[in-house]
């Protein structure tokens, strides 16, 4: 059996514990490093669009320029997506 260390997606620390469930049974985690004030976030998202890497990648298309069609179908992710996120960041 291996043991493969969880790292928390903004600050990549390792001090990772369960934190609960969401609502469609996926298991919820929490970082516990100072650095990450206590962030939350989920291992293994079931939509692409939920990942906040693709959410920043949207967001830097969309000041580069891009119409928000080509920003979905190049991320493969709808376009209320993306309208969300830009709306997020604005």
């Amino acid at each position: 059996m291996a043991f493969e260390p969880i790292h928390c997606p903004p600050g990549h620390g390792v001090a990772v514990v369960q934190y609960g469930k969401t609502s469609d049974g996926k298991q919820r985690l929490r970082c516990q490093d100072p650095a990450c004030q206590g962030v939350t976030f989920i291992h293994h998202y079931t939509y692409q669009g939920s990942l906040p890497e693709i959410n920043r990648t949207s967001v830097d298309m969309s000041l580069k320029g891009r119409g928000i069609r080509d920003i979905a179908r190049v991320l493969h992710v709808s376009p209320s997506t993306v309208l969300q996120e830009r709306k997020k960041r604005a």
